[in-house]
């Protein structure tokens, strides 16, 4: 897949802006350098995207950091992923 402008949603920040972004792509997708070109204009290194990925597949929720974005081409960090248990 690629990304999909209108479930990038900006959430709030001064300095560091905060975003929610939901996606079937896979967080290996989603940390590929260019992903995020689209949304160059919005988004700044340090920027916080906290996703739900694999939405189609195997559902994940964790974080993404603007680590550049250059010349229209934005890269993020690997998702710190976040974990649930349930045990019944």
């Amino acid at each position: 897949m690629a990304y999909i402008a209108k479930n990038l949603e900006y959430v709030g920040g001064a300095l560091i802006s905060h975003w929610n972004y939901v996606t079937t792509d896979t967080a290996a997708t989603v940390d590929t350098a260019g992903y995020f070109n689209s949304a160059s204009s919005v988004l700044k290194v340090g920027d916080r995207i906290h996703a739900n990925v694999d939405t189609g597949g195997t559902p994940a929720y964790g974080t993404f950091v603007v680590l550049s974005n250059a010349a229209g081409v934005v890269d993020v960090a690997d998702m710190t992923a976040m974990t649930a248990t349930d045990t019944d």
